[in-house]
C-alpha cells in the first residue's frame, strides 16, 4: 500500500469537487426541465435529508469499522457476501467512468459556444468527432498526472476546488441582487407541465443524485487518509458547502427567467444565465469556471475509479491483475483500466450521437444499488452489535441507518423500472469479470493444494 497520505483539507476538497462538478453549471436548465418551483423545493429537502443520512452512515461506519478500507465495496462485501460486494463496486465504477465520459462532453458543449455559429459545428453538444479528439488527449494526460501519485494529483485537486468556487459564488451574488419573486412564482405549481407535483418530485431525484454523487470519496480513498477521523469531517463538510450551493443555484435561476425559458436553454444554462447578468464577460467566467470544475471533478473521479477495482482485486472480487501498484503506490493496471474505458466510452458518444443528459441518467442509475448497500449495512451492523452481548446501539444510529436506506429504496423506485431494466444490463459483463476472478482464484488454491 501507498505510504502517500492525504489531509483532511484535500480529503474535504475531493467529496466536495467530485460532487460539484459539471453538474451545477447545467442544474437551471435540467431543473426547470422537470418540475417547477414548488417540486424543485420538495426535491431538494428530500434529497438534503437523504443525503446528509447517507453521509453519517459513512460517518458511523468509518468510526465503527475502520477495518474496512475503500467504503463502498468493502461495505457490501461485508454485509450481504462477495457477489454483492463486487456488483457495488461493479455498479460504482461504471458510474465513475461513465461520469468522468459525461465531464469531457459537457466541457467541449460549454466551449461551443464560443467556436460554433450557423455555418460552423466544432464542438456541438460535446460529441463531435473535434470534441471526441480533444477529450481523448485530456485522458491520457490526466493518466500521466495520476500514475505520478495519488497525493500529488489530491494536491492539484485541491487547488482547483478552490478556483472554481470563485465563479459560483460571483452567480449567486449576482443573482441574489438581480431575483425577481413575480418570476419566481409565475407557475410555481407547474400547471405548464401538465404533470401532477409529485410525480415533478420524482423527476428531480436522478438530478438531484447526480449533483451529490461522489459524497463516499473521503471513504473511498480511506486506505490513503492520515487520519480516520478526517474521513467522516471531509464528508459532513463537503456535502453541507454542496447542498447550500446547488439550492441557491436552483431557485435563484427561476426568479431570472421563466421555467419555459430556462428549460429550453442550451447548457451549460448557468452561463446563458451569467450573460444576462453580466453580458458576454459573464459567459466567459461561467466557461472558465466550468472548465477549471471539470478538471477538479475528472481528476477526483479518476482517483475513485482506480481505487475501487484494486480494493476489490484485494479480496479476490476482481482479477489479480488489478492488484498491482507502480513505485509510486498507483495502482496501474486499475488506472489503465479506467482510461482505456474513458476512452471506448468517447468513441461510443461519437458514434451514437449522445450527449450530457444520456450519460447523467446512465450514470447516476449505477449508484443507485451501491448508496442503498451503505444504508443496509449500518442498518445491520447496527442490529448484531445490539444482539451481541458486549455491544449496544444508539436509537439515533438506528434512525440514520434506517432513514438512509428508505431514501436508496426511494430512489431506486423514482428512477422508474425502464432505467431499472438499463442498470441490470449493465451489470452483466460484471458478473462475466466476476465469475473469471473467482475461477482463477480457486484454480490457484486447488493447485497448491495438488502441490502440497
Amino acid at each position: 500500500m501507498s505510504n502517500q497520505k492525504i489531509g483532511v483539507w484535500s480529503l474535504t476538497a475531493l467529496v466536495f469537487s467530485s460532487m460539484v462538478g459539471a453538474g451545477v453549471f447545467s442544474l437551471p436548465q435540467n431543473m426547470a426541465q422537470v418540475a417547477a418551483p414548488l417540486a424543485v423545493l420538495i426535491g431538494w429537502a428530500i434529497t438534503g435529508v437523504g443525503i446528509i443520512l447517507l453521509a453519517l452512515c459513512f460517518l458511523h461506519l468509518s468510526r465503527q469499522r475502520p477495518d474496512l478500507e475503500g467504503g463502498i465495496y468493502t461495505y457490501a462485501r461485508a454485509g450481504f457476501g462477495e457477489l454483492v460486494g463486487f456488483c457495488s463496486a461493479w455498479g460504482y465504477w461504471l458510474c465513475a467512468t461513465i461520469g468522468i465520459v459525461s465531464y469531457l462532453v459537457i466541457v467541449f458543449a460549454t466551449l461551443s459556444l464560443f467556436t460554433d455559429g450557423p455555418e460552423a459545428r466544432i464542438f456541438g453538444d460535446g460529441n463531435t468527432w473535434q470534441a471526441v479528439s480533444c477529450g481523448s488527449l485530456f485522458v491520457w494526460a490526466v493518466h500521466w498526472l495520476v500514475a505520478r501519485g495519488i497525493r500529488e494529483a489530491a494536491l492539484v485537486n485541491l487547488l482547483a476546488t478552490v478556483a472554481k468556487l470563485v465563479p459560483l459564488l460571483l452567480f449567486i451574488g449576482l443573482a441574489l441582487l438581480a431575483f425577481r419573486l413575480d418570476l419566481a412564482q409565475l407557475d410555481f405549481h407547474g400547471l405548464t407541465l401538465e404533470v401532477p407535483v409529485w410525480e415533478q418530485v420524482k423527476q428531480t431525484m436522478i438530478i438531484t443524485l447526480w449533483v451529490f454523487t461522489g459524497i463516499e470519496g473521503a471513504v473511498v480513498l480511506s486506505a490513503r487518509a492520515q487520519k480516520r477521523r478526517d474521513i467522516g469531517r471531509a464528508t459532513l463538510f463537503g456535502v453541507l458547502l454542496a447542498l447550500v450551493i446547488y439550492v441557491l443555484v436552483t431557485l435563484l435561476s427561476f426568479g431570472l427567467q421563466s421555467r419555459e425559458t430556462l428549460a429550453g436553454l442550451h447548457n451549460p444554462s448557468m452561463a446563458l444565465l451569467m450573460g444576462q447578468l453580466l453580458g458576454e464577460p459573464g459567459k466567459v467566467i461561467i466557461a472558465i469556471g466550468l472548465v477549471i470544475s471539470v478538471c477538479a471533478s475528472y481528476l477526483s473521479w479518476t482517483l475513485f475509479a482506480v481505487e475501487v477495482p484494486w480494493s476489490a482485486a484485494n479480496h479476490g472480487a476482481f482479477p489479480a491483475i488489478f492488484r498491482r501498484q507502480n513505485q509510486r503506490g498507483v495502482a496501474i493496471n486499475s488506472l489503465w483500466l479506467t482510461s482505456l474505458t474513458v476512452q471506448a466510452s468517447l468513441l461510443a458518444v461519437l458514434w451514437s450521437g449522445e450527449g450530457y443528459n444520456t450519460l447523467l441518467a446512465i450514470s447516476s442509475q449505477m449508484i443507485l444499488v451501491p448508496y442503498l448497500l451503505v444504508g443496509a449495512f449500518l442498518l445491520k451492523w447496527s442490529w448484531q452489535q445490539t444482539a451481541s452481548a458486549s455491544g449496544s446501539v444508539s436509537v439515533v444510529q438506528y434512525l440514520i441507518a434506517a432513514g438512509a436506506t428508505l431514501y436508496g429504496a426511494w430512489l431506486l423506485y423514482a428512477s422508474g423500472l425502464d432505467n431499472l431494466l438499463l442498470s441490470l444490463w449493465l451489470y452483466i459483463p460484471g458478473l462475466l469479470l466476476f465469475w473469471l476472478a473467482k475461477r482463477r482464484s480457486q484454480s490457484k488454491v486447488l493447485n497448491t493444494v495438488t502441490a502440497r
